[in-house]
């Protein structure tokens, strides 16, 4: 079914929209599928969901392009790749960058695919053991790891964090109904975009920075070379590879998770582990390898939970679930006895479309780091409307495209007073989730915090989150001790 010639061609379709959609910043898997749907309608169900699937975990990829060369992440799950990506193209190794996040993902992908394959209905029956307190924990992990993003100073990454917090409080109460720090702007009865956030905090920020530089192109683009990974690099990124892929497909999973929270707990998780944590922020491979991994294979985690259970584990899966009901199937276990052809057809043209991905992208290399060679003052008003289009065609509120220049302000400070980014944006995603997870578990507790505690799996999560913050703690008593 999957090498059928239409097929085939529907998958070139998905991944050639998929990676465009990644490039263009602002615009995500989840409004392509969803500007997709009409056209799926002429379609069977596996023509028309193996186009989204393309456009799903294409996106993923295709965020990095412009994130590495411009420092301006194309959708959300690639803000990640920007702290190193494009830090690697200011030393003249851009190619690198876009070889490894290609080979990354198609990696990835590739080994998200066959463990969708083999362990779906396994992973899925798991999946259903997280309730609230579980998901409370979870969030807790990951909220702790903005310890590990706070860059060269604890209490500026701190501050950055506790200010992400805040701007995740933005917004309707999720069980009151109260209005918080909205003003009466209906833009932010949702809370404030993250998008925005994250394309001021990056773009607009390097565009304000970039204008004070001189206007010549600096003399760094002109020594790109070595378009491939190395040796030493492939030796670099094997392991954060398979973390981040483990990491992904886990994340991705879960009902809520998603490719954005795996690309940030995959990026902590390399600065944790490493041996030189210093150079992440700097240029290391790493810290795109392991990123890149994680989000493309949380696109094959979400979908073990749409079709195994029917239930979208993110916002793309949550679009294909409408298309198959539009079509006429309904997602659950009976689905892989009722409709095989289907459920195979899809999961073998992923396989297809990873290795399409490659083919299609390796070769483009060369061309994507040329663009780093167009002169500044041609560059920065290119930024600034992509930046502005995108932004905009999320909400088409231009409100959000306010509040991407005013966290662009904000943004070119942070980055004159070395405060960090990354905690902000990992607060503004991760606090609306927690602390409605955090509020259904107290409901359900009658507010017995004990909760979190007399759950086995929320309880273990609690201890490695305890554990994530008190590590640099022990890790400096140890260094004093010897």
């Amino acid at each position: 079914i999957a090498i059928s010639p239409m097929n085939l061609f529907y998958c070139f379709i998905g991944v050639v929209l998929g990676t465009l959609i990644g490039v263009l910043p602002g615009i995500g898997p989840t409004a392509g599928c969803a500007m997709l749907i009409p056209f799926t309608f002429s379609l069977n169900p596996t023509a028309g969901i193996i186009i989204m699937a393309g456009i799903y975990y294409c996106a993923q990829y295709g965020g990095s392009t412009t994130s590495i060369l411009v420092n301006l992440p194309g959708e959300s799950a690639s803000v990640m790749t920007c702290l190193d990506g494009y830090q690697m193209a200011r030393k003249g190794r851009a190619g690198a960058a876009l070889g490894m996040a290609a080979m990354g993902s198609f990696i990835a992908g590739t080994l998200g695919t066959v463990a969708l394959t083999l362990v779906a209905p396994p992973l899925a029956n798991f999946g259903l053991q997280f309730g609230p307190p579980e998901y409370f924990s979870l969030m807790a992990v990951g909220m702790s790891l903005i310890v590990a993003l706070v860059g060269h100073s604890i209490i500026k990454g701190l501050i950055a964090g506790a200010f992400g917090i805040f701007l995740g409080t933005v917004g309707i109460d999720p069980l009151c109904g109260v209005e918080r720090f909205t003003y009466g702007i209906p833009t932010l009865f949702d809370g404030i975009g993250f998008v925005s956030v994250s394309v001021g905090l990056f773009a607009i920020a390097e565009v304000l920075d970039s204008a004070e530089q001189s206007l010549s192109t600096p003399s760094y683009i002109d020594k790109i070379s070595n378009l491939l990974p190395n040796l030493k690099d492939w030796k670099d990124s094997a392991l954060p590879i398979i973390r981040g892929t483990v990491i992904g497909f886990f994340v991705g999973a879960l009902p809520g998770g998603g490719a954005t929270i795996s690309s940030l707990l995959s990026y902590a998780v390399e600065k944790k582990v490493s041996k030189h944590p210093e150079r992440f922020g700097t240029g290391a491979i790493e810290g795109v390898a392991g990123p890149e991994s994680a989000n493309n294979s949380a696109t094959s985690g979400a979908m073990v939970p749409l079709l195994t259970l029917g239930l979208p584990g993110s916002p793309p899966t949550a679009i294909m679930l409408a298309a198959l009901l539009v079509h006429g199937l309904r997602p659950g276990p009976m689905l892989f006895t009722q409709h095989p052809d289907f459920v195979w057809g899809v999961i073998a043209s992923m396989y297809i479309g990873n290795v399409m991905l490659l083919i299609l992208n390796l070769p483009l290399v060369g061309l994507w780091a040329r663009l780093l060679k167009v002169p500044q003052p041609l560059l920065l008003p290119l930024i600034l409307a992509f930046s502005v289009v995108g932004v905009y065609t999320v909400s088409y509120s231009l409100v959000e495209v306010w509040i991407m220049f005013v966290f662009g302000i904000i943004g070119y400070f942070m980055k004159k007073f070395d405060f960090p980014p990354a905690p902000i944006v990992l607060a503004i995603v991760l606090t609306p989730m927690m602390e409605r997870a955090l509020q259904q578990s107290l409901v359900i507790s009658h507010h017995d915090v004990s909760i979190f505690f007399t759950r086995p799996i929320s309880l273990i999560l609690m201890i490695i989150a305890v554990l994530s913050i008190l590590n640099p703690f022990i890790r400096y008593l140890w260094a004093k001790a010897k």
